[in-house]
């Protein structure tokens, strides 16, 4: 009976997390429908494939260069339409989604350099302090740093606007050499 019990559990406990947390999705983008063209890169529309391949790559090239060197690209499935983010777990006005150091989803309207260099950014942070250290440094650090060092131009609503500048007067103190032994100490 107990073995009963345990194989069971073995195979409802994930495909109850699969359909209830959706952002566990992204360990298989297969599954939700998607197409993965390349081991790093997926698209909702194959017809899209060069142009997420490319984005994909000038963004861990801009990342590696001038933020850290990335140790496991991430996974990023790009979504054409909002059906498919939402089906990830994701909603608009979110342009895309980082999920720890398993990947990442883009929606139809984050096919832009500087949004997937932020996400990129997250997953960075994610590897060097860790998932959870990730989660619990300050907002500022976070988003300051994948807002600033994304090289996002945009003028941003607060807080955001603040995280940046923030970031920017930290960083400057600190260097890039320095950064993620200081991170750590936040």
């Amino acid at each position: 009976m107990l073995l009963r019990i345990v194989f069971l559990s073995l195979l409802v406990v994930p495909l109850a997390s699969w359909a209830v947390y959706k952002p566990l999705r992204v360990l298989a983008p297969q599954w939700n429908g998607v197409s993965c063209v390349t081991e790093v890169v997926c698209v909702e529309l194959p017809g899209k494939a060069d142009d997420a391949i490319t984005l994909y790559q000038e963004s861990v090239g801009f990342v590696n260069a001038s933020v850290g060197q990335i140790q496991n690209n991430p996974r990023v499935t790009f979504c054409a339409t909002e059906e498919c983010f939402q089906a990830f777990g994701f909603h608009a006005p979110a342009k895309a989604r980082t999920v720890g150091v398993s990947g990442i989803v883009v929606g139809p309207a984050g096919w832009e350099q500087h949004i997937l260099r932020h996400e990129i950014i997250h997953h960075l942070q994610s590897e060097r302090l860790g998932v959870l250290g990730q989660w619990r440094s300050p907002p500022w650090f976070k988003e300051g740093m994948a807002y600033s060092l994304s090289m996002d131009t945009r003028k941003l609503s607060e807080p955001f606007e603040g995280y940046r500048d923030k970031f920017q007067s930290w960083y400057s103190h600190v260097g890039k050499e320095h950064v993620w032994q200081a991170a750590k100490n936040l």
